[in-house]
């Protein structure tokens, strides 16, 4: 599935990421659903962060905000943020073995969710059930399957 570019791969993957994020599941596994988005955020940021930049977070949110977020650009700041985390800590995070990648990806999950958390709480929205921090959970424990997915859909020079 290599692209001439890692923003071909970039752009497949977000594409799926956001459908699997949009499908409708049961709710009893709709709470354990991982953020398949903010994942491939992360990912793209660590691993090609000058393919797209702050922008892929801001306009990954953009697009599950239209989806469904309550407040438009919501998700787009938290990815961005997310996006920001990744291309600034990069370097760092690639040299780590992959369980210290999935602490550092829990934090930075942690992070995202905590900006979604403020924006419902001063929206008027506030989703204050324990359950609301799974996807941060469940997000850090299928990185290094995700990771390992997504490393496959670009390899420069194949």
């Amino acid at each position: 599935m290599s692209g001439s570019s890692p923003r071909v791969a970039m752009l497949k993957t977000v594409v799926g990421a956001l459908i699997l994020t949009l499908l409708p599941l049961p709710s009893w596994l709709e709470i354990i659903r991982p953020g398949f988005l903010a994942l491939t955020v992360l990912y793209w940021s660590i691993a090609a962060p000058r393919a797209g930049g702050i922008a892929l977070g801001w306009i990954c949110g953009l697009l599950l905000d239209a989806f469904e977020g309550p407040i438009l650009g919501e998700h787009a700041l938290a990815l961005a943020f997310l996006a920001y985390i990744g291309i600034r800590e990069h370097q760092r995070i690639r040299s780590k073995p992959i369980f210290q990648q999935s602490l550092i990806v829990f934090a930075a999950l942690a992070f995202y969710e905590v900006v979604l958390f403020a924006i419902d709480g001063w929206s008027g929205h506030p989703l204050t059930t324990p359950l609301r921090w799974m996807p941060t959970l469940t997000g850090a424990l299928v990185w290094p399957a995700a990771a390992a997915i997504l490393a496959r859909s670009y390899r420069p020079g194949t």
